[in-house]
């Protein structure tokens, strides 16, 4: 009975774990696309606001130091969410009682009333997630990768970069990814935090709070691209 109760300790932390840095992410995603919406006001605008972000905190911080400590907020965050995933998903696994890749309950009633598209996309969206914040952070952070061209400016390297079709198409089906999972993930996280008290999936208020949120986060990162694309930015 010990070791029942610790598992299920443990599993109750994992999936706190989750969701608090899930919502940290969640966060940072909404001040990003806030930043980057100032594309719209021109090149000068959008330097100053990304030079400002460097300099915020100064002198009590050292220069790009607020960039810094979200940065490592971040990626604890990632690795957190990551390892929490994984773990959770092995041990559903291994409960379900999977075995050549099928399991031994009944195959009725597959999508459940708990269930949607966004919770079954999941894990591979998450490696979507994953494989395009590499890209996008040597393409418009590092200046490592530079379809369009290489320059200094922000401004320019978003709008070189978002100028060819096959940038944005690769960014769009990135950024559908994510409103995918964050429609999932956030009611998810509110879930397990305590804060959803209606039976099923479908009946909860956070359902659709969670759908708003994943829809204004996804159309507010595509807006930049597809303007830039269409020449009304630029």
């Amino acid at each position: 009975m010990a070791n029942v109760t610790q598992a299920r300790r443990s599993t109750v932390a994992l999936k706190s774990a989750m969701a608090v840095s899930g919502l940290i992410m969640v966060a940072y995603l909404l001040a990003h696309m806030y930043g980057n919406l100032k594309i719209f006001n021109g090149r000068e605008a959008f330097n100053e606001y990304a030079q400002h972000l460097r300099t915020i905190g100064e002198p009590l911080l050292p220069h790009e130091g607020l960039l810094w400590i979200i940065r490592v907020v971040l990626l604890v965050s990632v690795l957190l969410h990551v390892y929490a995933a994984s773990t959770l998903w092995r041990r559903n696994r291994a409960a379900a009682g999977y075995v050549g890749g099928k399991r031994y309950q009944t195959k009725q009633n597959r999508t459940g009333i708990q269930r949607s598209y966004a919770s079954f996309t999941m894990r591979w969206g998450g490696v979507t997630i994953a494989l395009f914040i590499v890209f996008h952070l040597l393409h418009l952070t590092g200046n490592q990768v530079h379809p369009g061209g290489a320059t200094p400016s922000p401004y320019d390297r978003v709008v070189n970069g978002f100028e060819i079709w096959w940038v944005v198409l690769a960014y769009a089906v990135a950024m559908i990814a994510v409103g995918f999972h964050l429609w999932h993930g956030f009611w998810s996280a509110l879930t397990t935090l305590g804060q959803n008290h209606s039976s099923t999936r479908r009946d909860s208020k956070l359902n659709t709070f969670a759908i708003a949120v994943s829809v204004i986060i996804t159309v507010g990162f595509l807006l930049p691209a597809f303007a830039i694309l269409f020449g009304w930015v630029g």
